[in-house]
């Protein structure tokens, strides 16, 4: 076998090796992109359904309100039927934890995200506005509050103490960009690689997320800083107006 043989033979190889690696790698990404989808999925059910179960127990509460006033009418006690009302009033304020940030994509992901930490018993503390007219699409600040509201709730769940959990939202406009943080409690056992922080106790669409969150950053010029400190795990994001 002559030389020119020999090379021919070595270059047709490394196509066909380099066409096999490509193949498998794509499905590697494939069903890496599938997992993470999954995941949202079921995220997305257990949120829904927990708004439902919401909306139930809000509907017997007012069955319930509805057939005491009626009885205060019927006895003619409207002294205590004002009363009533005024504490009635008193706890709807109290429960009102929807957000109106002035999007409505983001008062979707965001007051679905908070509805279901409060339901896992994280104090939640959270407040947002979003500017009209954003260079950043819905769909990505979507990903982006989805994901980190996702991360933060993961590591407030595992504390055993539920006085120990706790997520805080803060997002507004600031110096000519938009600013999103959003800090959590967290047992610790996070660590940095590079510039990225891996917590060993989480899965693969775990990091999966962060990367998305990354790309997203990167993809409109702006900034994100991660920072722990001991049973506080907190990002913060720039993204331009």
């Amino acid at each position: 076998m002559d030389k020119h043989m020999i090379i021919s033979l070595a270059l047709v190889s490394i196509i066909i090796i380099f066409f096999i690696m490509r193949y498998i790698l794509s499905k590697l990404v494939d069903k890496r992109i599938t997992n993470y989808q999954n995941d949202l999925m079921t995220k997305h059910y257990s949120e829904v359904e927990n708004i439902y179960k919401e909306m139930r127990g809000w509907k017997h509460d007012y069955h319930n309100h509805i057939q005491l006033m009626k009885a205060y009418l019927e006895l003619e006690k409207y002294e205590e039927m004002d009363i009533y009302l005024n504490d009635l009033d008193r706890d709807l304020t109290d429960i009102d934890t929807v957000l109106k940030t002035g999007n409505l994509m983001v008062d979707a992901i965001l007051n679905s995200k908070l509805s279901l930490a409060i339901s896992q018993d994280i104090k939640v503390n959270a407040k947002a506005t979003v500017p009209k007219n954003l260079q950043v699409a819905d769909i990505d600040l979507c990903v982006i509050i989805g994901n980190l509201m996702d991360n933060a709730m993961e590591a407030a769940i595992k504390l055993e103490n539920p006085r120990d959990r706790f997520i805080r939202v803060y997002i507004r406009e600031m110096k000519g960009q938009l600013y999103i943080s959003i800090a959590n409690s967290t047992e610790g056992n996070i660590k940095e690689s590079g510039l990225e922080y891996i917590s060993t106790k989480l899965g693969a669409n775990h990091g999966f997320g962060l990367k998305r969150v990354d790309s997203i950053v990167n993809k409109y010029g702006g900034f994100i800083n991660r920072q722990s400190e001991e049973g506080v795990f907190a990002t913060e994001i720039t993204l331009p107006i």
